[in-house]
């Protein structure tokens, strides 16, 4: 079982992303015959141009998640689309594990309202719940990095985290509807309690995701 969190920056950078969607189909479809996957999206470039259309309205803060919640449901119709499955969107866990006894791909977008929930963090659960053998988070960045690489040239890729040390570094990071890092502080805090190997890649990159998925020596940040 792998579970994917696939970032919505990658699925709609500005616009749907087509090219990249057919070739990650392809990519995964090479394994589904000894694997099962469970593909989470987010929000991307669709969340935050509705949450920054809304900023002046100063709704509760609620409203804003649930908006960000529907743009991951949307995304994850689209990608579906992609793998021709009609499936409904599944909305809770329980609704995954049955979408999985029939199929061997469930994709989904986040799982309800949380306060302080992410897709990242949906995802996590999901690994959880299913005691995946892995859990791959696919974003727009190579890894961990010891600094923000898109604000400074020096900043250096973390190639081998521990649980911990990833959570103390998550924690940190406040929570706000639409955010961007490379895991949040609850998917953290589930895979330090669970003990969940996971790897963080850029998704761009699907020759070296599928080095990921074969065993072989990839770039990105593996927490353990």
């Amino acid at each position: 079982m792998i579970v994917i969190s696939l970032g919505g920056s990658i699925i709609v950078p500005d616009k749907v992303d087509y090219d990249f969607l057919n070739s990650f189909k392809k990519v995964i479809s090479k394994y589904t015959k000894k694997n099962k996957f469970v593909i989470v999206t987010g929000g991307g470039s669709t969340c935050r141009k509705y949450l920054k259309a809304l900023e002046k309205k100063k709704f509760h803060v609620k409203i804003y998640s649930l908006i960000g919640i529907a743009t991951t449901k949307l995304n994850a119709r689209v990608v579906a689309g992609f793998f021709k499955k009609t499936h409904e969107i599944p909305d809770t866990l329980k609704d995954v594990k049955k979408v999985l006894k029939k199929n061997n791909i469930a994709i989904c977008g986040a799982l309800g309202y949380k306060p302080d929930m992410t897709t990242d963090g949906n995802a996590a659960e999901v690994a959880k719940y299913l005691k995946a053998d892995l859990f791959v988070n696919l974003t727009n960045v190579k890894g961990l990095y010891n600094k923000d690489p898109s604000k400074y040239k020096n900043a250096k890729l973390i190639k081998k985290i521990s649980y911990q040390d990833f959570y103390d570094i998550a924690r940190k990071i406040k929570f706000k509807a639409g955010q961007h890092f490379v895991l949040d502080k609850v998917s953290a805090k589930i895979i330090k309690d669970s003990k969940i190997k996971t790897v963080i890649l850029n998704g761009r990159n699907l020759k070296n995701f599928e080095n990921c998925l074969k065993g072989k020596s990839f770039v990105g940040t593996t927490i353990f």
